[in-house]
């Protein structure tokens, strides 16, 4: 199941004590300004959460997958996400009991309670230092 920016604006509704229409622009005022922030080529740093960028991908040979043919696949810019080592620790931590030896995921049994850190540190204002991987998950 996929969360929509529609159950963001009732958790915030919710959580937070803001009407729905309060919430909805603020939830629609941080999307514009994430977004405005990323068309103007520039990072966007959330502490705890992880970091958004736009990289350039170069021109490149790649197939066609039903008929093997090679193609060009042109030249372009793609959204990076990396989510910071807080995060990756909160899910890995709360939901990591739910994997077999298989790899493969038992979704009956319930996350495992704990505040996240995530969440804390970034309420703390807490930094994590850059890291420039490159195993940054790419929308192709």
């Amino acid at each position: 199941m996929s969360m929509t920016k529609a159950d963001i604006v009732e958790r915030i509704y919710k959580e937070a004590g803001f009407s729905k229409k309060e919430a909805a622009e603020l939830v629609d005022l941080v999307f514009k300004v994430i977004k405005d922030t990323l068309a103007k080529g520039e990072k966007v740093k959330i502490s705890g959460f992880g970091n958004f960028s736009i990289r350039d991908k170069a021109t490149r040979v790649g197939r066609n997958p039903q008929t093997g043919e090679a193609m060009t696949i042109s030249a372009r810019r793609v959204l990076t996400f990396k989510p910071s080592q807080i995060l990756k620790e909160d899910i890995t931590e709360r939901y990591s009991h739910r994997i077999d030896d298989q790899g493969n995921e038992n979704t009956s049994l319930p996350a495992k309670e704990g505040k996240p850190k995530a969440l804390s540190s970034f309420l703390a204002g807490i930094d994590e230092p850059d890291s420039d991987d490159d195993d940054d998950f790419d929308d192709e």
